[in-house]
């Protein structure tokens, strides 16, 4: 499997990157292990959790899968072959320190819980999960009021974190540093602030980017081509919508929408533009999971597509997109389509 180089370090990272964050929720210890194992033997070297996981965060759920990764590690003794990347909570979780943002003592705090629970000595990418000063990601852009903002406040917070971030790196603890769900401005803050102080620079960010979200595609894109901090993509399937499943009002056993109790990305004209892709897809003969993973991994800003799956089925279909190479007519599809539906969720 092709790995592409993790920001300006020496890391390289698989282009596909198992998700992990149904395990203690939707999955099983054993369904957990089952995916791990297979991902492994299917080449894959990068496994993304998060404190928060498994979802939805909750007292009950928040924390078990990374203890599910623990025990596969523990049981192995094969932590030498992953590159594990893990995140710490933003804030505004009550049963997450009792909701306070990530700061420099919270980092030191999660992490070592973080560790505790991987069951190992150290996380090779850590990441802040969400900012805390607000952000549009979570459909939160149409409440998104950056004018609202601090300044000098959002400027101490990452300062703060960045110099914790650099005392775990010297402590060995974690490898790199990276954020997640952020804009173009608070990642040019982060260089910056690194930069002036050498401290540690940010080699990703773990954003959502799919057909129907392509929020990345300009500033964002403009920001990571020469900053070289690529994109960690999560939810390339729109959550498993754009595989088409959700068509006609079905709500499948098992699927996100009905273990959810809703599912806020699916509205009339996300259907709408689905449909299209879906069509597209078996029009050319591919499977439409396959279709839009393959989009994302062949943007040039890709680093690594993390793919989550509920089973092992599932799984497999969607490492196998690696293999995919869009033709230039189911490329002119996308866009033509992507043209006509602008932002449909």
């Amino acid at each position: 499997m092709k790995s592409n180089p993790l920001g300006r370090t020496a890391l390289r990272v698989t282009e596909i990157c198992l998700g992990t964050m149904t395990w203690g929720s939707q999955n099983t210890e054993a369904e957990g292990h089952a995916q791990i194992d297979m991902a492994l033997e299917a080449g894959i070297n990068f496994m993304d959790t998060a404190e928060l996981y498994a979802v939805p965060g909750s007292a009950q759920t928040s924390g078990r899968t990374e203890e599910i990764i623990g025990s596969w590690l523990a049981r192995t003794g094969r932590r030498d072959q992953w590159i594990i990347a893990s995140k710490i909570a933003g804030g505004g979780n009550a049963f997450i320190r009792e909701g306070k943002r990530a700061d420099g003592a919270a980092i030191r705090q999660a992490l070592e819980g973080s560790l505790r629970r991987l069951r190992t000595d150290h996380i090779d990418l850590y990441q802040i999960h969400w900012p805390s000063r607000g952000h549009y990601n979570f459909e939160h852009s149409w409440t998104y009021a950056p004018h609202k903002q601090d300044t000098a406040s959002v400027l101490d917070n990452i300062a703060d974190m960045l110099e914790t971030l650099d005392a775990l790196v010297k402590e060995g603890k974690i490898g790199h540093v990276g954020v997640s769900n952020e804009t173009t401005w608070g990642i040019a803050q982060w260089l910056r602030i690194a930069q002036e102080r050498g401290l540690p620079r940010l080699v990703s960010v773990q954003n959502e980017y799919n057909l129907l979200r392509r929020h990345f595609d300009l500033d964002l894109a403009e920001l990571s081509h020469h900053e070289d901090v690529g994109l960690l993509v999560y939810s390339a399937l729109a959550a498993g919508l754009l595989t088409g499943k959700y068509a006609g009002g079905v709500t499948p056993p098992g699927s996100r929408k009905a273990y959810q109790k809703g599912f806020w990305r699916l509205n009339p004209q996300s259907e709408a533009a689905t449909a299209d892709y879906v069509a597209l897809a078996r029009s050319h003969g591919l499977d439409p999971a396959q279709m839009a993973i393959a989009f994302a991994l062949s943007r040039p800003f890709t680093t690594s597509v993390i793919v989550g799956a509920t089973s092992t089925d599932q799984l497999a279909n969607a490492i196998g997109a690696h293999r995919l190479t869009l033709s230039p007519e189911v490329l002119a599809g996308i866009e033509a389509i992507h043209r006509r539906n602008g932002r449909p969720i």
